[in-house]
């Protein structure tokens, strides 16, 4: 078995690229739409965490609003992510809080009861964990560095799920 070196000239010759190669999938620009997707998912389940923590009240609501926190900042962690790997493909993260919740894949929720709260957080993370799912198998073997990460995104979505799945039951 050989390497194409007429593809190893090629990328030699486009640095200005980065890590987008001549032979990357034809596939680019719809994997940053799907990551684009993804990002504003990711950052409206930051906002909803995040009002969730700071407005949930109640005798049981200190351990559930720390938990809120944690999920919060692994959601934002996982924007960061998914923005980098955009900027990797040559694209632009599109942060732009006029077409987040369009974008997105999960709601946002006001809830104001701790019990409602914990169930639409359950529910957006079943929502990412379908969707990274999905966005996977899309992907396939067009992009491995692509998928790779949105394997251990997915590993969190799930345990996310299991744990607000666990606090709705106690």
């Amino acid at each position: 078995m050989t390497l194409d070196q007429t593809a190893l000239d090629a990328a030699a010759m486009s640095i200005d690229d980065g890590a987008v190669t001549p032979s990357f999938t034809a596939y680019r620009e719809e994997i940053i739409k799907l990551l684009n997707d993804a990002l504003a998912t990711e950052l409206v389940c930051v906002l909803r965490y995040k009002r969730h923590y700071f407005t949930a009240t109640g005798v049981n609501s200190s351990k559930i609003k720390d938990e809120f926190l944690v999920h919060a900042n692994e959601e934002s962690g996982h924007a960061d992510r998914i923005a980098e790997r955009i900027v990797q493909l040559g694209g632009s993260p599109n942060f732009s809080p006029d077409s987040l919740t369009s974008r997105s894949h999960a709601g946002y929720d006001e809830s104001t009861d701790l019990k409602a709260m914990i169930k639409s957080n359950l529910v957006a993370e079943r929502v990412a964990v379908e969707s990274y799912r999905q966005m996977i198998n899309l992907i396939s073997d067009y992009d491995s560095t692509t998928r790779r990460m949105l394997e251990d995104i997915l590993a969190d979505e799930e345990e996310h799920a299991d744990e607000l799945s666990d606090w709705l039951s106690a």
